[in-house]
């Protein structure tokens, strides 16, 4: 023998550590020992917490992550469509389950308690325990009101402690759940246990992060999705902070729209009576207030153009160019609160825009001057209304102006007294 080669022990068998084991277990004998193991628990519930914890170390909870959380949940195993398995078999199902529990706040609260601790022993159950929920939910109308009750208030505390993440609730938007008005009805109670634990900002955070909060809508049939109805709905249940949510959410996606057809519409340099046209009906058809209309017309018309990079010249060019468009402007700024929002739309782009320092006051004249703004909103802005930003810098611009126009006010009113 090479004296480099080592011996090759042949037929040898390794002894396995008894705590290295795990029993091998079929589903149905899975189930009996979970059923069983519930059933001595009974109603208290860290007593289930501690056999949960202990009976893991021995049976295979990664492969019949499943039957485990249905049997927890339902009380027996579940066939597709959400039916017992098994239901007639009284040894084979529990009533120690959640949709077995007390429809009590409290004792659902215990129960996400139960399968907190379960997840944060055994790491690897978080995904199956998503995958369950999300199926059950598509499961809602195999279970009775009282159970879709508990389960709702189960998921809403359990998305509150972070236990489950908003993307579970994508299953309610299953269309055979939405039509039977089962997704908005199980929603409300979700939100408002949901809600209890924590507040409405941590919930619109949570939706917006899961790019949920523009599918709200989505809970009510095709004929039924509009702002009215989800906002009636949702206030009705006491819960206005969604309702409110929405609407905001609705106005946002609405600008962002309007924005970007605007955009296209001045690139294309479509005739300003079309521009006017459009967005009168866009305002009616969505209900949006002119200070609103106002701010996005401003951006809309100051993106439309490639700026010179020389300060000397951009002044001239940006006045050539709101000129062209100041009667557009003009349509929109009918309100002094219009007015306003554009005098400050107007320093805030001159601020972030180092190149338009010098052109604010210009540009100002240039509006006063083609009935954009009136001296009213300018002498407001001038005293209370302007901005911080570059507030020193623009003030001082203006101050010449402001001056000819607090004398030219006070001349039309001594001109009225001699009359």
């Amino acid at each position: 023998m090479n004296k480099h080669q080592k011996p090759v022990l042949t037929g040898q068998r390794f002894k396995t550590r008894k705590r290295d084991e795990k029993e091998k277990f079929e589903p149905t004998v899975f189930r009996d020992t979970i059923i069983q193991g519930l059933n001595e628990a009974g109603t208290d519930l860290e007593a289930v917490a501690k056999f949960l914890d202990s009976t893991g170390s021995r049976l295979d909870y990664r492969r019949y992550a499943d039957t485990l959380f249905d049997i927890l949940i339902a009380g027996s195993m579940l066939a597709p469509g959400g039916t017992r398995i098994d239901d007639g078999d009284k040894t084979k199902v529990t009533n120690h389950c959640v949709f077995g529990a007390n429809e009590d706040y409290e004792t659902m609260r215990n129960y996400a308690q139960v399968f907190s601790k379960l997840i944060r022993r055994y790491k690897y159950l978080e995904k199956a325990f998503e995958d369950e929920i999300k199926k059950l939910l598509l499961f809602l109308k195999a279970f009775s009101e009282a159970e879709q009750t508990k389960l709702a208030v189960l998921t809403g505390i359990l998305l509150a402690g972070g236990t489950l993440p908003s993307m579970i609730l994508t299953s309610l938007f299953t269309e055979n759940i939405v039509k039977e008005g089962i997704s908005a009805s199980f929603a409300v109670k979700l939100f408002k246990a949901w809600m209890s634990e924590k507040d409405a900002n941590s919930v619109t955070s949570s939706l917006r992060k899961a790019n949920l909060d523009k599918r709200l809508l989505e809970l009510f049939p095709a004929n039924r999705q509009t702002v009215e109805h989800f906002a009636k709905y949702f206030t009705d249940a006491d819960l206005k902070e969604l309702s409110d949510f929405l609407r905001v959410q609705q106005t946002l996606g609405t600008r962002k729209e309007l924005q970007k057809e605007l955009q296209e519409r001045l690139s294309q340099e479509c005739p300003i009576k079309e521009i006017v046209l459009y967005l009168k009906e866009e305002m009616k058809r969505n209900e949006l207030a002119e200070p609103a209309v106002i701010g996005l017309l401003w951006t809309c018309i100051m993106n439309a153009v490639e700026w010179n990079k020389k300060e000397e010249l951009v002044a001239e060019q940006a006045l050539k160019h709101l000129k062209q468009y100041a009667p557009l402007l003009a349509v929109f700024s009918t309100q002094g609160q219009s007015e306003l929002v554009l005098l400050q739309k107007v320093q805030e782009y001159c601020y972030d825009n180092i190149h338009f320092m010098k052109a604010f006051q210009k540009i100002v004249v240039l509006f006063y001057k083609a009935d954009v703004l009136g001296e009213e909103a300018i002498l407001k802005w001038y005293k209370e209304a302007h901005l911080a930003k570059g507030k020193s810098v623009f003030l001082d611009q203006m101050k010449k102006f402001v001056e000819w126009l607090q004398n030219a006010e006070e001349e039309s009113e001594s001109e009225g007294e001699d009359n």
